[in-house]
């Protein structure tokens, strides 16, 4: 949307059937439009560590970006906050954060490789990969890997999404290596770190 306030009246529209629990503007505004206990209709068709109807299990929050720039201080600062409240009331760990790219890659693509994960990560928000643990060289395994740590490799069928294995490896790289993004092949550096990942090997800031 070209606004938080075009994204807002959206989002409240029934009859576009798209909702979620919070949306943050750019400028740090907040809107909560669904309870936290009632079901928004954020992710839709995907799938995270094998559970589909994500929905229905999760709290979706969206943010007022176009996905090619970087996130504003203000918008990031409540994002914070937001997150660390939710977080604690409802006993979620930060393996539980995830994008809507990382369920249902190659049809969403927010929050986008502007996204700083990194920064989530160093107030235990979210993960990010040990720098130092080891490294697997088959570079074949990362889509093992990658199933195991969560992201929807096999079995799912996802609208335009020909090719689900190739979607989940470039949403994991705006993920975490945004700066490789158009690299297209498997490189030593993505094996390490999904391998850190699906290990539960996080980086302790």
């Amino acid at each position: 949307m070209d606004s938080a306030q075009a994204a807002l009246q959206r989002l409240c529209d029934p009859i576009a059937e798209v909702s979620a629990h919070y949306l943050i503007g750019a400028d740090g505004t907040c809107w909560q439009m669904v309870a936290e206990d009632q079901r928004a209709w954020h992710a839709g068709a995907g799938q995270w560590r094998g559970q589909g109807d994500v929905n229905s299990r999760s709290i979706g929050i969206e943010l007022d970006n176009r996905g090619d720039h970087p996130f504003a201080e203000p918008q990031m600062a409540v994002l914070e906050l937001l997150l660390s409240d939710i977080m604690t009331r409802r006993s979620i760990s930060p393996q539980d954060v995830i994008a809507h790219s990382d369920m249902a890659p190659g049809r969403k693509i927010d929050p986008g490789a502007r996204f700083d994960w990194q920064r989530l990560a160093r107030l235990g928000l979210s993960v990010w990969p040990a720098e130092n643990a080891g490294q697997a060289t088959e570079l074949g395994w990362w889509h093992d890997y990658a199933d195991t740590f969560g992201y929807p490799i096999y079995g799912l069928e996802l609208d335009g999404v020909d090719d689900l294995e190739a979607a989940s490896f470039q949403a994991f790289r705006d993920r975490f290596r945004p700066q490789a993004r158009n690299v297209k092949h498997v490189e030593a550096e993505d094996l390490r770190i999904i391998e850190k990942l699906a290990g539960r090997k996080f980086a302790q800031f």
